[in-house]
């Protein structure tokens, strides 16, 4: 039999850099804070880190902006730290997974300097550059991301450049084969450093259509809160050229050991891109799922609508689940509103790791950390400051991770962090909830142990079945070797009948009773076969 890959049914913790720790006392997370707080990581019971960018950038993207895919912005230290912090992560059990941005740069990396100079030069044709139309305006009707035309000008070119997100992150040009080799040595260069794989941004946005066709208008219903809502994105998004360079990355992954490739799909304002060329054994190994990121809170009808449009996509692609991210508001929050009850924070958590796939957590997540409050005067994100008040934009999700109640910021950093820490967070700091049995932190660590010790839980098949009163049976695994996981998605009591088998409960509210499960409001119960 084949060895199960380690990255199948695993969990990944996100870390922010920015956000997570701060070792040297200027109120921003770097790498050294990471490894100091990798055996708290390792305590959870997760199976790999994600560290978001820290690579040299202007930060007008905080980080996602990229002007050196090789190096370490001194924000964050140095190389020297980034390979102590492999090192460490690897001997506590811990696999390193970083991102990859290949669908832009910075404007400040060289490769853009080199570009913009000349319409001749070396580089000319590796971002994406288009003449104006005959009254100067721009070449079609693309719009960005963030706000307004996705095309800049620039007068050393005499020509507007491309860029899907900020002006300052102008577009690569993922048609051109050089563009291709460059990322690729990028790559094999933090493989080269023991990472074991990629989280890879932005996928849906690597190439465009050549003929730079006009996107036609939306017609499906849905918020339309900017520009780039209102277009149908077929000529901006998910274009079949983009499966070439997929192709190279996973060869060249493949000449490693156990390393993979975990792709973003879809995007702000993008449908789930749930499209079955991505995932398979020649690209992508796997890749996150949106749905939970944009759907509202959890029913029946909804959990299994997700593992069905994933399905009818991806068919036996393996997927990765999300509730939150540094890109969307807290989970807690999103779904739970202002003032979210423990028991609603930690069904969500039983209902997560307990879905047929890999799971990701956010940083703060495994502590029911709800959206934090930034005032508009304290907001950096470019996206919330252009779009207030009609999004609610990054900063509430970026905020710092408390680690000691009673410590100044949280214990976060002995200074004035980059954005504000709310003043609900250090009733929830580590430390408090490392004290608590009954906390969300200590919680979320027994239920991700049971996810270790339970195969069928890991990878084994799943059966969704809905019944009355909101209530909702996961069954995972084969005959003899079976994990139920029961849940009343509702404000109520609910009863739930059992499979034919014996039953123990290992985790969670319910009671057993003959041949059904009794669950309070918004409880849940799993239950191994005996």
């Amino acid at each position: 039999m084949t060895e199960r890959p380690w990255w199948k049914g695993s969990v990944l913790y996100q870390i922010y850099p920015r956000s997570f720790s701060d070792s040297n006392g200027d109120g921003i997370g770097d790498l050294p804070g990471i490894t100091a707080r990798l055996p708290y990581v390792a305590s959870l019971g997760v199976d790999a880190i994600w560290i978001s960018p820290f690579f040299p950038s202007p930060m007008r993207d905080f980080g996602y902006d990229v002007a050196d895919f090789c190096g370490v912005d001194p924000l964050f230290g140095t190389l020297a730290d980034f390979d102590t912090l492999v090192a460490r992560a690897h001997a506590l059990g811990l696999k390193v997974v970083i991102d990859q941005v290949y669908s832009h740069t910075s404007d400040q990396h060289p490769w853009f300097t080199e570009s913009r100079a000349s319409r001749s030069n070396p580089k000319a044709d590796w971002y994406v550059w288009a003449d104006a139309k005959a009254d100067g305006s721009p070449p079609n009707n693309w719009q960005s991301v963030f706000v307004g035309s996705a095309w800049t000008w620039d007068a050393r070119r005499g020509q507007y450049y491309l860029h899907n997100f900020l002006t300052e992150q102008p577009d690569l040009n993922l048609l051109n084969p050089e563009v291709h080799d460059a990322l690729l040595a990028t790559a094999q260069f933090w493989l080269d450093r023991g990472v074991d794989g990629f989280r890879i941004d932005a996928v849906s946005h690597f190439v465009h259509d050549p003929l730079l066709r006009d996107n036609p208008p939306k017609t499906t219903p849905g918020p339309r809160t900017r520009p780039f809502d209102f277009q149908d994105l077929i000529y901006t998004i998910d274009r079949p050229e983009t499966l070439a360079f997929l192709e190279k990355l996973r060869a060249l992954l493949d000449r490693y050991e156990a390393r993979y490739s975990l792709g973003e799909l879809g995007g702000p304002g993008v449908g789930g891109s749930e499209d079955g060329r991505y995932v398979t054994e020649h690209r992508l190994h796997t890749a996150y799922s949106f749905f939970f990121l944009r759907s509202g809170a959890p029913t029946p009808a909804l959990i299994r609508q997700a593992f069905d449009e994933w399905t009818s996509g991806h068919g036996n692609g393996w997927p990765t689940w999300v509730y939150s991210n540094h890109d969307a508001p807290r989970v807690a929050s999103r779904w739970g509103g202002e003032r979210p009850s423990p028991a609603y924070v930690e069904q969500l958590l039983a209902l997560l790791f307990a879905l047929r796939g890999s799971v990701c957590v956010y940083q703060g997540e495994e502590l029911g950390l709800p959206q934090a409050d930034v005032p508009f005067e304290r907001l950096v994100d470019p996206e919330a400051i252009a779009n207030w008040p009609m999004t609610l934009g990054r900063d509430g999700a970026r905020t710092p991770m408390p680690w000691c109640g009673d410590a100044p910021y949280a214990g976060f950093s002995p200074v004035e962090p980059w954005l504000p820490v709310d003043s609900r967070y250090p009733a929830l700091a580590v430390d408090r909830q490392d004290a608590d049995r009954g906390s969300m932190l200590q919680i979320a660590r027994r239920l991700l142990a049971l996810r270790r010790q339970l195969p069928a839980l890991r990878d084994g098949d799943q059966h969704l079945s809905e019944w009355p009163d909101a209530v909702l049976r996961i069954e995972r695994g084969s005959v003899g070797a079976r994990v139920l996981c029961v849940y009343v998605l509702g404000d109520h009591v609910a009863t739930a009948p059992l499979p034919s088998g014996t039953w123990t409960l290992v985790a969670g509210q319910g009671r057993i009773e003959g041949e059904h499960v009794h669950l309070p409001a918004h409880g849940y119960a799993w239950l191994t076969e005996r």
